[in-house]
């Protein structure tokens, strides 16, 4: 379906091809920012609470990386759709703040795992993983700073592997809740990919993208809060 060619189309551009830029209408640099800048006071909320019910300074430590990388996420991306709004003739300002939002996602996949990989009983290859998925989000950091936007399918197939990789040593665990959980997140992030690479072709297309990463991250917050924090849980650590 042309979307263009229906009532809908005032609210998106054409589509670009891929060695262009495409430039969101003011209807979609105003989603863009709304959609992650309406999570970040929760989110810091939400990292709070998992602080103050830990139980030992492993908790602490798990609660603090995950907050920080969850917070983290929705202020770079709202600062950075501010500034392709508002200051998209500074390019190279806007560059930086798009690196910053491109590196804060890898920190981000990162910091959801560590609770998983710090607080519950896994099998032999957890103690490597948990230190080996920040050098994974350091590599992909350093991608960014060196390749910015020329390799957009690489680019995009490192968030996945970072993202699928560590699910495998997940699974390895011998409590089990949580699982499903955390399954039903991976799947609102995999199917918000798709409107991540249609912009041009449905209107709103990355706002969609935004709102598929925060109700993921909310179910994802949902199990590390009910399984790994809420008083009386019954927890199986690694440390």
């Amino acid at each position: 379906m042309d979307f263009k060619k229906t009532k809908f189309g005032k609210f998106m551009n054409c589509r670009v091809p891929a060695s262009k830029r495409y430039q969101p209408t003011e209807y979609e640099h105003v989603a863009n920012c709304a959609t992650h800048a309406l999570w970040i006071l929760p989110s810091m909320v939400g990292g709070s609470v998992l602080y103050f019910l830990s139980v030992d300074r492993w908790h602490r430590v798990a609660a603090w990386l995950y907050g920080s990388g969850l917070t983290g996420l929705f202020i770079t991306s709202t600062l950075f759709h501010t500034a392709a709004w508002k200051i998209s003739h500074l390019r190279k300002v806007e560059q930086r703040f798009h690196m910053c939002d491109r590196m804060a996602i890898y920190f981000f996949i990162a910091a959801s795992y560590s609770p998983w990989l710090m607080l519950r009983e896994l099998g032999p290859w957890t103690c490597h993983m948990r230190w080996l998925i920040w050098v994974m989000a350091c590599i992909g950091s350093a991608y960014v700073c060196f390749f910015h936007e020329r390799y957009k399918l690489i680019e995009l197939l490192g968030y996945v592997a970072m993202g699928a990789v560590p699910a495998l040593v997940i699974l390895s665990m011998v409590e089990r809740t949580g699982v499903c959980e955390l399954a039903v997140g991976g799947v609102f992030y995999g199917v918000g990919v798709v409107f991540f690479k249609s912009d041009g072709l449905v209107p709103f297309a990355h706002a969609i993208w935004h709102l598929f990463v925060a109700v993921g991250a909310g179910i994802h917050y949902y199990a590390i809060w009910r399984y790994l924090y809420l008083p009386g849980t019954q927890l199986q650590t690694s440390r």
